[in-house]
């Protein structure tokens, strides 16, 4: 039985990666990458290739369709939106099963396999709705996790930013938590922001009604070659909002 490697690759600066990531990834003759869309590219992918040489290796793809349901409503409406959530969590549930399987059938043939995840593994990864799968298929499944540069210390070190000193608090919350980011910023020394280019407006609107305006970095697409670092969150445009944006808050 091989072993399964999860490898933390950073951002997207390849000298990023850890010297042990990069020994791991030559070593495993099967590498295996996420993907947000069929028809898309693995960024994960994109970073270790400028590192490290992949001829001769078989590439895995795996596709992760990561759909979300809203709350449901009332009447018709929400019934048939309850009926669209079964639908979609069977079809998540048959392909984390098809890509478990996949994986498995390559350890089981005695090959060790390095599943590559942007950033740290152990935050917000797709990796960890994985393992859940593997495990169940597989008890006591050989797996070592390596540990990444992430995003959020990416992004701070880009914006010369101390996330905490001294017993001082840190929030860390994904941006579709609106509602409890006037309570985090009332609570807290330093509040991370991530994936904040749906609610950039919101967030620029309830600084401004806190005061914080003065305190707070906007980052886009930290650690990589087109990275944008704004030390005053005012400075930034529509053109400067992507997924991979970042807001940090530090009073």
């Amino acid at each position: 039985m091989g072993k399964l490697y999860v490898i933390g690759v950073g951002p997207g600066d390849p000298e990023l990666l850890t010297l042990k990531a990069v020994r791991i990834i030559k070593e495993s003759p099967v590498i295996c990458v996420p993907k947000g869309r069929e028809e898309g590219s693995s960024l994960a992918l994109s970073i270790v290739e400028r590192a490290v040489p992949l001829d001769g290796k078989e590439i895995i793809e795996a596709h992760f369709p990561m759909r979300k349901t809203k709350k449901q409503g009332q009447g018709a409406s929400g019934k048939w939106q309850e009926r669209q959530g079964a639908e979609e969590k069977d079809e998540l549930n048959n392909k984390w099963n098809e890509i478990a399987e996949t994986i498995l059938n390559r350890l089981r043939k005695g090959s060790d396999v390095a599943f590559l995840t942007l950033g740290d593994p152990a935050i917000y990864s797709t990796f960890y709705y994985l393992y859940d799968k593997l495990n169940t298929l597989h008890p006591g499944l050989n797996t070592e996790i390596l540990p990444g540069v992430s995003s959020i210390t990416s992004s701070a070190a880009s914006a010369k930013i101390s996330l905490g000193l001294a017993d001082e608090k840190i929030a860390i919350l994904p941006a579709n938590y609106m509602g409890d980011l006037r309570s985090a910023l009332e609570t807290f020394d330093t509040v991370v922001l991530m994936k904040v280019h749906k609610v950039f407006d919101e967030v620029v609107k309830l600084l401004d009604e806190m005061d914080l305006l003065d305190r707070a970095a906007y980052i886009s697409r930290a650690g990589m070659d087109d990275e944008k670092v704004f030390h005053n969150i005012r400075d930034a445009g529509p053109e400067d909002l992507n997924y991979f944006s970042m807001v940090i808050v530090k009073k």
